[in-house]
């Protein structure tokens, strides 16, 4: 059965179709000959064929017909009619034998956005799941967003929660996305580096995380053309020249392996493969070498038919080439997050060239080309999910969690494009139960990833059976055991340190609601000062709160101080819009339209306040030294040292983000310190530094040592609690006079 009647025009529309007038502009807007690789009717119709039903078919005409209707008299950048796009869309999906829903939506998803078409007809039209992937897939063009970058990340935010719902949201993305960067060289340069930037920060990860390492591969290349192109023409040239030089090495290798699997009596499928211009430009950059200096250009895949045959065949090519120590990686044993399997070595071929080869079997094969699109999660239960499908389950599900925990969209895609890195390092639990973490996690990541509720109560960490710090950074084969108190909470301190988007987002939600009172009072004062700075009475009457919040999107003028106290909202901009809504009454005096929020008056800080106000670890500052705060997002006031070298290089990056501070009058704690000393090593030398520090009325809170090579000198850091800049000069002045110390200065960061 065709798709297609055989009665229609070169854009698949029926000749008796009464808009004869816009079907003739849509002929004149065609080029003479259709492009190469321009989508095909004829092509989609028949790759469909292949596996629907009649009826089926019969439905994805449907759909065909009315996304044709929509999209008529438009067309594409290239001059080619519109409809050529979502029929390219809908044949990639074909190749991935997707269902009739799925193709109808990739035929659809552009309807919403382009031609306003309501999801309610389209539910009228062609079901509500159709046109719940469709919904999916369409852009928020209809609200206004203050920047692009939020307008962006709601998009994502929309596309990955549907996506939690239904995996083929994203599979028609991934499509729609691919056929774009095909046919990008007609958009303007700023365009193409904004699209393929885009691509390669969210896009190209997401399809690593699927398992869909065709379309991964292609896309990541198609990105480097668009955003580095004369590094990509230059490497493309090298490549050409060097797989002349190359041929005959890639074809004695081919033949010898061939050769050896056939008499030790195994059936195989051998071929060689070449590494993407990308793959190779990366290990360029990473290492730092040259294209000559590349060897493994060129590497070998071999397709057993057993998984024990994947053993035998990796002992069968150790003995016909010696293989790289430490270039050994079992992917079956432990499968990769996106559950990639297969056997990577590297061995030494002839004329001494490293040459790299996989070994798989024929179903691991199609998982590692088509990943999650070769097993539908919407097909069977749950109960039926294979480990593949239940961890890609399992990490679409935490897209929720996230969400749930996350304050705004940016937010939300900051902590999802934290979780797509591919990288990752395999860890145990205490029961030998296998957990996947992101490269550099760390323990607290770890207990995160467990339950958020043994995150947020954990107190301290056992890696390897030896207590270790939280912020440990884990590695392949660690077995993790976590500590739990049910009083223990999380500290903004963790924010610094841990790595995967669940645990941010969890102490960040835990930091937003259990210190709410705090975040408010910080925020009236904040919002007060910027109000008097701009002559603003502070005591905003009713008709003003009410248009402030309308024009917010705060529910609640507490909601608004909260946001202030963290950080999320700035409190000069929040009173210059309070300016643009009060009565001239309201001002006393003429306003500077100038004031900058280093013009207001300082913040007074007294160093007990808690979470919504901390003293930076880079520096630690005392009473007595001259201060200056910091709004972070989510985290507060931070406080730093005026000399702080960290503080001057984040100064220069958002520099409305800094307030003046200064220290209250009555401070009735102690504060951290850190200071180093340089002593002789001689006996008895740190017995008598640490009674000199008790006896100078200051704790030792933490103490370390480095010795010299030749065990003449030590250098002691000490992590002391003291009052105030005084009291730690009359204490310096102390360990100056102590015998067998040389040097005492206060360590900066």
């Amino acid at each position: 059965m065709n798709l297609i009647p055989p009665d229609t025009t070169l854009s698949g529309t029926p000749k008796t179709r009464s808009s004869r007038a816009a079907t003739k502009a849509q002929e004149a807007a065609l080029p003479a000959a259709p492009a190469p690789g321009v989508a095909s009717v004829s092509q989609l119709s028949a790759k469909l064929t292949e596996y629907l039903t009649a009826s089926e078919l019969k439905k994805v005409k449907e759909a065909y017909r009315f996304s044709d209707e929509m999209h008529l008299g438009q067309v594409r950048k290239s001059g080619e009619p519109y409809i050529s796009h979502p029929i390219a869309v809908a044949e990639i999906c074909a190749d991935w034998k997707l269902d009739a829903q799925a193709i109808m939506a990739a035929l659809l998803h552009d309807v919403m956005e382009d031609q306003d078409v309501k999801k309610d007809e389209l539910i009228e039209r062609f079901g509500a799941p159709v046109a719940s992937l469709v919904d999916g897939l369409s852009k928020l063009e209809k609200i206004e967003f203050q920047t692009l970058i939020e307008a962006q990340a709601e998009n994502f935010r929309k596309m990955l929660l549907a996506m939690a719902s239904d995996v083929r949201v994203i599979l028609i993305k991934l499509a729609d996305r691919l056929h774009n960067m095909r046919t990008l060289e007609h958009m303007t340069p700023a365009k193409k580096r904004r699209i393929a930037s885009e691509t390669m920060e969210v896009y190209v990860p997401i399809a690593h995380r699927l398992g869909l390492n065709n379309i991964y591969r292609e896309l990541q290349d198609l990105a480097f053309s668009h955003l580095y192109p004369v590094r990509y023409r230059t490497l493309s040239k090298a490549v050409k020249a060097a797989r002349g030089n190359r041929r005959e090495v890639v074809k004695k290798i081919l033949e010898s392996v061939k050769n050896t699997l056939a008499i030790a009596e195994l059936p195989a499928e051998v071929y060689g493969r070449e590494k993407t211009l990308y793959g190779i430009y990366k290990k360029m950059r990473s290492k730092h070498l040259s294209f000559s200096q590349v060897l493994d250009v060129y590497g070998f895949r071999v397709v057993v038919d057993s998984f024990a045959n994947c053993y035998v065949a990796l002992g069968t090519l150790h003995g016909l080439y010696k293989p790289m120590p430490g270039k050994f990686k079992d992917y079956i044993a432990i499968r990769k997050l996106n559950g990639y399997q297969s056997l990577h070595t590297t061995l030494i071929g002839p004329y001494g060239t490293p040459v790299e080869f996989q070994i798989r079997t024929q179903e691991m094969h199609r998982t590692a080309e088509s990943g999650v699109a070769a097993h539908w999660l919407y097909k069977n239960g749950e109960s039926n999910l294979s480990d593949l499908q239940q961890k890609t389950h399992a990490w679409l599900q935490s897209l929720l969690d996230i969400q749930q925990q996350t304050g705004d969209s940016a937010e939300f895609l900051e902590h999802v494009k934290v979780d797509l890195f591919p990288d990752s390092v395999y860890v145990f639990t205490p029961k030998s139960k296998i957990i996947a973490l992101p490269r550099g996690a760390t323990a607290l990541d770890f207990a995160y990833t467990i339950h958020t509720g043994i995150g947020d109560h954990t107190v301290s960490v056992k890696i390897n059976n030896e207590a270790a710090s939280l912020r440990t950074e884990l590695r392949n084969g660690d077995i993790v055991e976590i500590v739990t108190n049910p009083d223990s909470k999380p500290s903004p301190t963790w924010l610094a340190f841990v790595r995967t988007g669940k645990a941010r987002s969890a102490i960040r939600h835990h930091l937003r609601t259990i210190n709410l009172n705090e975040s408010v009072e910080l925020g009236r004062e904040l919002l007060a000062q910027a109000l008097t700075a701009l002559n603003i009475q502070p005591d905003l009457p009713e008709p003003t709160v009410e248009k402030l919040l309308n024009e917010s999107s705060a529910k609640s003028m507490d909601e608004l101080y909260a946001d202030i106290g963290i950080g999320k909202r700035m409190a000069a901009l929040v009173a210059r819009h309070i300016f643009g809504l009060v009565d001239d009454d309201l001002v006393s005096l003429p306003a500077n339209p100038h004031a900058t929020p280093g013009e207001l008056d300082p913040v007074t800080i007294y160093g007990s306040e808690g979470v919504s106000v901390q003293l930076a670890p880079c520096c630690l500052p005392i009473p007595g030294d001259q201060i200056i705060g910091q709004l972070r997002r989510d985290q507060g006031l931070i406080v730093h040292t005026s000399d702080c070298a960290s503080a001057k290089r984040l100064r220069g990056k958002e520099p409305d983000r800094w307030i003046s501070v200064q220290w209250g009058g009555e401070l009735n704690r102690r504060f951290d310190c850190r200071i180093r000393l340089l002593i002789n090593n001689e006996k008895g030398i740190l017995a008598r530094v640490a009674a000199e520090i008790g006896e100078s009325d200051a704790n030792i809170s933490y103490v370390g040592m480095d010795e010299d090579e030749e065990h003449v000198m030590t250098q002691l850091r000490f992590t002391i609690q003291i009052k105030d800049r005084v009291h730690l000069a009359h204490l310096i002045r102390n360990l100056r006079r102590v015998v067998g110390v040389t040097r005492v200065e206060r360590e900066r960061n």
